[in-house]
């Protein structure tokens, strides 16, 4: 039995996140499944907000998938996935901060909303999400390396990957692929895409075709 035990949900992406990070690392865990529609009892004494991920590491508990990856990143620091300057860490941390407070409230308004003009609302929102990605992010800190900082993969890689994973739901069912402009981007994507510790535990464009649809359907039932 492993020291660490992650509770998780196959089709969440913020527990996603943290799974990447624990193959990243190479971390021994146990991993347990939860039904998010069926939450066992008891559930809210390991994730007091009743969500994944959350982690128990001895007698320590975790949750927030944000603060499970730097508490990782910090008991287990091999391979290091922050950097170590003082300013670009805090850059890891405000990239981060937009991924949680803009980029995935824009993506989820978009697939979840079955109205029209919040669906429209959503796309302008997140294409000027991915501009601002392409032209402050990748284009100022990746230089040639193929990672949010260069050669180096980090948290930030792993905290917006799941959400691209995705992404396939996202053109399916709200007609809305990543435009072919944003270059950096899509190179991005596609390096994550080829790291082994993504591939270990990815899902094919048909699983998440499969698995959104319950979120399109009040928009494909009305049309």
């Amino acid at each position: 039995m492993a020291e660490i035990k992650v509770y998780s949900a196959v089709v969440c992406p913020y527990a996603h996140r943290t799974r990447l990070v624990l193959q990243e690392k190479g971390i021994d865990f146990d991993l347990i499944e939860i039904d998010l529609q069926n939450k066992p009892e008891g559930f809210t004494k390991v994730s007091p907000y009743g969500k994944v991920p959350a982690l128990t590491h001895g007698d320590n508990r975790v949750w927030e998938s944000a603060v499970i990856n730097e508490y990782l990143d910090e008991v287990f620091p091999n391979p290091p996935l922050l950097p170590s300057n003082p300013a670009a860490r805090a850059q890891a941390r405000i990239w981060i901060d937009f991924a949680n407070t803009r980029f995935v409230p824009a993506f989820s308004t978009l697939l979840r909303s079955s109205d029209p003009q919040k669906q429209e609302e959503a796309k302008q929102e997140l294409s000027k999400h991915l501009e601002f990605i392409e032209n402050e992010g990748l284009a100022k800190l990746s230089g040639e390396g193929p990672y949010w900082f260069g050669e180096s993969i980090s948290l930030v890689d792993f905290t917006y990957f799941p959400w691209f994973e995705r992404w396939a739901a996202l053109k399916q069912y709200r007609g809305f692929g990543i435009p072919e402009e944003f270059t950096r981007v899509r190179q991005w994507k596609h390096a994550l895409k080829e790291r082994e510790s993504v591939k270990a535990i990815a899902h094919s464009k048909e699983f998440y075709i499969e698995r959104y649809a319950k979120f399109a359907a009040p928009t494909l039932a009305a049309v």
